[in-house]
């Protein structure tokens, strides 16, 4: 090769190879995200409530105030619906960990043994 002269540009330095992750990791990493975010999800949530009128200004706004049942049940569907979440994300994070581990999924013992399980496939 020549070197770059006053009239040739400088060669680029070679690009790094481009990073590989594998599908299954980076799933699980993105569950995790969205695991860790779940807190403050529910703190807006929750909060949400607070920007909501009071009985006098809304009545002086000629709207029909929020009631207190409604409330309190909006707080209970967002604190089941928040367990519910991060039940599945347990669950999903669960699943994933042992797909990656390097044993393989595991299997539950209790199972009887059938086609694909290591038993008798007749």
């Amino acid at each position: 090769m020549s070197e770059p002269g006053p009239g040739k540009p400088a060669a680029a330095p070679p690009a790094s190879p481009a990073v590989f992750l594998e599908r299954q990791g980076y799933r699980r990493r993105r569950l995790m995200d969205a695991a860790r975010l779940l807190p403050l999800l529910g703190a807006a949530l929750f909060a949400l409530p607070l920007l909501w009128p009071d009985p006098e200004s809304a009545r002086a706004a000629g709207s029909e105030p929020v009631r207190m049942s409604d409330a309190i049940l909006y707080v209970f569907a967002v604190w089941i619906a928040l367990v519910v979440a991060s039940f599945l994300f347990g669950m999903s994070a669960r699943t994933w960990g042992q797909m990656d581990s390097p044993h393989g999924p595991k299997v539950d013992p209790r199972t009887p043994p059938g086609p694909g399980r290591g038993g008798d496939a007749g």
